[in-house]
């Protein structure tokens, strides 16, 4: 049982006249505060924040081609907000994975190119393995930018959210500014309306290369059943509502240049047609009219 509350005794002043109140804000947090609801021991709740685990975050980079870009990206995740680094090399042509070893990451290279979604199947499982609590999947190609990694991690050790997306359109005049094609915007805005009305959400951007899942997310969606390809990352998401997780996001700001991979017009519109399809299968299993295997739970055939 808590202790009666303490009083703060608060200065009292006249119209126009200024009142030192840092003796006041001394005595609120050294004392419960009163509130309409019960009363909050303010070094118990400090306590228990800090009580609170932090879980171990490991960062996942699905790479092809991206040494010249990978010690930029690497540079920018905060100090002390990852505990692991791992890295996994699509059959690059370049010196990714030498260099990543040289800088001290954790490199798997697979012996043939299996796809970007093929890439984060081998990231996710290697993260299960590693004892991750909490996973961020980070484009080594310095796109997006990796000073939010801690921002990310912190909804999902909260339990805000299961699964966090870094939003590249907080406005349109910022996106386009970036260096967004334009074309490429508006398409963007057309799916995330689509997949936002299908899905029962409010994303600012279905489509960021830039995302964090707690650990609960990856042990119960089955992405092993997922495309390889770019529609890996639709599937994905549109399970992870259908298994009742959830989603949120937050700005991240993103950068366009050449070293920066992207999918070609022709890619975009298959993968856009793609994304139309993971909505309907959606709806069609959800109304048990179609039966789609990446929608049922683990162990089920």
């Amino acid at each position: 049982m808590l202790a009666p509350t303490s009083r703060v005794n608060r200065p009292q002043a006249s119209a126009n006249q200024y009142v030192d109140c840092s003796e006041t804000v001394t005595q609120l947090l050294q004392t419960e505060i009163e509130l309409d609801g019960p009363l909050i021991d303010i070094n118990e709740l400090q306590a228990n924040v800090q009580r609170a685990p932090r879980g171990k975050v490991v960062a996942v980079m699905p790479a092809y081609n991206a040494a010249a870009t990978l010690e930029r990206t690497v540079a920018d995740i905060p100090p002390g907000t990852v505990d692991e680094i791992v890295l996994v090399d699509d059959c690059s042509r370049d010196s990714t994975a030498n260099l990543a070893r040289r800088m001290g990451l954790k490199v798997i290279v697979h012996d043939k190119n299996k796809g970007y979604g093929g890439n984060q199947k081998t990231c996710y499982k290697l993260a299960l393995e590693l004892g991750a609590d909490y996973v961020v999947m980070i484009h080594p190609d310095y796109q997006y930018d990796s000073r939010v990694v801690g921002a990310a991690v912190e909804f999902l050790r909260l339990g805000t959210c299961d699964v966090i997306l870094g939003s590249r359109i907080r406005t349109r005049q910022e996106a386009l500014a970036g260096g967004m094609p334009v074309w490429k915007y508006i398409a963007n805005r057309i799916l995330t309306t689509i997949e936002n009305v299908a899905l029962g959400q409010n994303l600012g951007d279905f489509h960021s290369g830039f995302r964090a899942y707690s650990r609960a997310v990856l042990e119960k969606v089955p992405f092993e059943r997922n495309t390889d390809d770019f529609a890996f990352d639709t599937q994905f998401l549109a399970q992870a509502v259908h298994f009742g997780f959830k989603l949120g996001d937050i700005p991240v700001p993103v950068r366009y240049f050449d070293e920066a991979s992207s999918i070609n017009f022709r890619r975009c519109i298959t993968y856009g047609l793609t994304t139309l399809q993971v909505m309907a299968e959606f709806w069609l299993h959800k109304l048990r009219i179609k039966n789609c295997t990446y929608f049922k739970p683990r162990g089920e055939a």
